[in-house]
C-alpha cells in the first residue's frame, strides 16, 4: 500500500479509484448519520467529504453501512464448505467473520484447521480463525483428534489465525485444569473466546482472570451484565437453534452497548437465506427496541475493536471499503456489498464464484467397528431412568426422571410416551463405543434419524422408536461416509452426504437447502415436534456436554452440572 498515493487522493489533489456519491453515512464513532461521498483507493477508504473518482456511483442517499462482522461462527453448521458459505452470506451484509473451525478439528485435528484455512482465502470474504481450544471439549467422549497446546502454539503463527477459540472447558478453567490453561497462557497476548453458561460469581472472576474476552451463552440480561461489568463482551447469538437476541435486546442500554457484538454461532443456510445473517440480528434487535446505530455499532465496531481489527468496522480514512448499502434503517434489506472497494454482491446475489477445494485428510471419516454386530439394547436394573428433556429454542437441556418399561431387565419402547431412545455411536476410532440413554421433546414416531453432525466430538448420533430403524439408519450413514439420514417404517426416505469430515459439502448451496427442506417436511410428517425449532440441529447438541444439563456421548450418559458420567437409572 503506497501511502503517499493514499495521501495525495485524500488531499484531494488526486482522483480516487472509485467515489461512492450521495451516501448516507453511518458514523458508528459519532452514532450519527453523515450527509457525503466516500472516497476508494487501493481498498481502502482515504476520506469522506466531497471528492472526484475516475469511478462514479451515485447512491442515491442510501444508507452506507461498514460491513456486518460475524463475531462467532463455526462454518461447519451450515453443512458448506467455507467458499460456498461465502456465497450466503457475503449479499446479506456479512463481510467479515470471526470463525472457529473446532467442528472439522474434532474430526481430522490441524488437517482440519489447515483445510479451513487455505480453502477459505481464494474468495472475498474476511475470514479470521480462532485456533480451537477444546479438541475434544472434554475427556468425556471420544473425538477424532486431540489438540494439544503444543498443537496450538505451533498453529498460531500460521497466517489467518487470529486468537483462541472458545474455552469450552470452563470447569477446567476455574478449577485449574493444567492442560486447558497451558493452552490459554500458550496464546498470550492475542484474544481468547469464552463459553461460559450460566457461569457468576467468584467462578466468573475466576474464569475472567485467565484473560479470556468473550462470552457468547448468556441466556438472560442479569447474566449479561454481570459479565460485561466484569470486563467480557457479550456476543448475542441468533442461530438455528439457539436464539438469544429478542431476550437479550432488553438489556441493552447506552452505558453497556459498545461491550455487546453479535454472532449467528450455529446457523444453517435455509435459515440465513430465508433469515438472514448478521443483518437479521440487527434487525431483530431493532424490533425489540434497540436503537438501530446502536444495533449496526455492534455488528461492526464493537466487534472489530473486541478482535483488535483495526481497520474494519468503520467508514473512516485508513478503514478498508468494506461497505454495505441499504434503503431502510430498519429493515436493513441488502442491496449492495463491497469489500475492498469491489462490489460482490448485489440484490441478494453473490457476484463471485466458489473456488472449491478438498482433500483426502478431511474426507472418508466414518470408521465404525463392525456395525453389523452393533446392539442398543439398554440393560436397566431399575424401571426409573434419567431421560434428557428439551428445552424449546435452546440447546441447553433439563434432567427429569420418568419410569419406562422392561422385559427381563432391558428397556422396552413405549408408543404411548414421549421418550425415545438416543445412541452415540463412536465413528473414528472404531473403538466399539456406544452411548444410550432416552429424550424426551423430540417427538418422533415409527422411524429414526441419523448425523455424523453431534457437537463436539462428532460422532454418530441416532435417535428413534425402534432399533431396527435406528440400526438401518447407521447403516446408511457408513454407506454414503456421513451426512444425515431418516429411515422410516424400515426405508431410508432421503439422506444428504456431507463428504468433508461428516459435516459439509462442496455440493451447492441450494441442492442442499432442498434436501433439507424435504427431509423436514419428511420428519415433521414422522411427529417431531414443531417447538423442536430444527430437527437436525437441536439433535445435534445433544451429544455437546459443556451445556448444560443432560447430554449423552460415546462413553455414556453425561451430567454437566455434575461434570461426570452418570448412570441412566435413578
Amino acid at each position: 500500500m503506497n501511502t503517499i498515493k493514499l495521501v495525495e487522493v485524500a488531499r484531494g489533489d488526486v482522483p480516487a479509484d472509485l467515489v461512492l456519491r450521495n451516501c448516507r453515512i453511518i458514523n458508528v464513532f459519532t452514532g450519527k448519520i453523515e450527509q457525503g461521498d466516500i472516497a476508494i483507493t487501493d481498498e481502502v477508504i482515504v476520506g469522506i467529504g466531497n471528492y472526484e473518482g475516475t469511478k462514479e456511483i451515485d447512491m442515491k442517499n442510501r444508507f452506507v453501512s461498514p460491513g456486518f462482522i460475524d463475531g462467532h461462527v463455526h462454518i461447519e453448521s451450515s453443512m458448506l464448505t467455507p467458499p460456498q458459505f461465502a456465497k450466503i452470506i457475503v449479499p446479506k451484509g456479512t463481510t467479515s467473520i470471526i470463525a472457529d473451525p473446532h467442528e472439522i478439528a474434532n474430526v481430522s485435528g490441524v488437517d482440519g484447521i489447515k483445510y479451513m484455512i487455505f480453502s477459505s482465502i481464494f474468495g472475498p470474504l474476511n475470514v479470521n480463525i480462532m485456533v480451537p481450544s477444546c479438541v475434544p471439549a472434554t475427556s468425556f467422549e471420544t473425538s477424532g483428534a486431540i489438540i494439544s497446546s503444543s498443537d496450538i502454539d505451533k498453529c498460531k503463527n500460521n497466517k489467518g489465525v487470529l486468537g483462541l477459540g472458545e474455552v469450552m472447558n470452563y470447569p477446567g478453567v476455574i478449577f485449574g485444569d493444567e492442560e486447558v490453561h497451558k493452552k490459554i497462557e500458550v496464546m498470550t497476548g492475542y484474544v481468547k473466546d469464552g463459553h461460559a453458561p450460566s457461569v457468576t460469581g467468584k467462578q466468573l472472576n475466576a474464569y475472567k482472570l485467565t484473560g479470556i474476552k468473550t462470552d457468547h451463552e448468556c441466556t438472560t440480561v442479569e447474566e449479561l451484565n454481570e459479565k460485561v461489568a466484569r470486563g467480557m463482551y457479550i456476543h448475542l447469538r441468533e442461530g438455528s437453534a439457539t436464539r438469544n437476541v429478542k431476550v437479550l435486546s432488553k438489556g441493552i442500554t447506552k452505558e453497556n452497548s459498545r461491550r455487546l457484538i453479535f454472532c449467528t454461532d450455529d446457523k444453517h443456510s435455509e435459515d440465513i437465506r430465508i433469515e438472514g445473517h448478521i443483518n437479521y440480528n440487527i434487525r431483530l434487535a431493532i424490533a425489540n427496541g434497540v436503537d438501530p446505530i446502536t444495533a449496526i455499532q455492534m455488528a461492526t465496531i464493537n466487534t472489530a475493536d473486541c478482535y483488535k481489527l483495526d481497520h474494519i468496522g468503520a467508514i473512516a480514512p485508513g478503514y478498508f471499503a468494506d461497505l454495505v448499502v441499504f434503503d431502510s434503517l430498519t429493515e436493513i434489506n441488502i442491496d449492495e456489498v463491497y469489500i475492498k472497494g469491489e462490489l460482490v454482491a448485489k440484490n441478494d446475489k453473490a457476484l463471485f464464484d466458489a473456488v472449491l477445494y478438498t482433500n483426502g485428510s478431511v474426507t472418508d471419516t466414518v470408521n465404525i467397528l463392525d456395525s453389523d454386530n452393533v446392539s442398543l439394547d439398554i440393560k436397566l436394573q431399575s424401571d426409573k431412568v434419567k431421560v434428557i428433556k428439551l428445552i424449546e429454542n435452546n440447546v441447553t437441556t433439563t434432567k427429569v426422571i420418568r419410569e419406562v418399561k422392561t422385559k427381563n431387565g432391558i428397556f422396552q419402547f413405549d408408543k404411548g410416551k414421549d421418550i425415545l431412545k438416543l445412541a452415540v455411536v463412536e465413528r473414528h476410532h472404531q473403538t466399539g463405543n456406544v452411548g444410550l440413554g432416552f429424550l424426551e421433546g423430540y417427538g418422533l414416531k415409527n422411524g429414526a434419524v441419523a448425523m455424523t453432525i453431534s457437537h463436539d466430538s462428532h460422532n454418530l448420533i441416532i435417535v428413534g422408536d425402534n432399533d431396527k430403524d435406528m440400526l438401518i439408519a447407521m447403516k446408511e450413514i457408513e454407506k454414503i461416509k456421513g451426512g444425515i439420514t431418516l429411515v422410516n417404517n424400515g426405508k431410508v426416505i432421503d439422506s444428504i452426504r456431507l463428504e468433508v469430515a461428516g459435516l459439509m459439502t462442496n455440493t451447492d448451496v441450494k441442492v442442499i437447502e432442498a434436501k433439507l427442506k424435504t427431509m423436514e417436511v419428511a420428519a415433521r410428517k414422522m411427529g417431531v415436534n414443531n417447538k423442536v425449532d430444527d430437527p437436525f440441529l437441536s439433535l445435534a447438541f445433544m451429544s455437546l456436554p459443556v451445556i448444560p444439563e443432560l447430554k449423552l456421548t460415546d462413553k455414556g450418559l453425561f451430567d454437566v452440572n455434575e461434570f461426570k458420567l452418570v448412570s441412566l437409572e435413578e
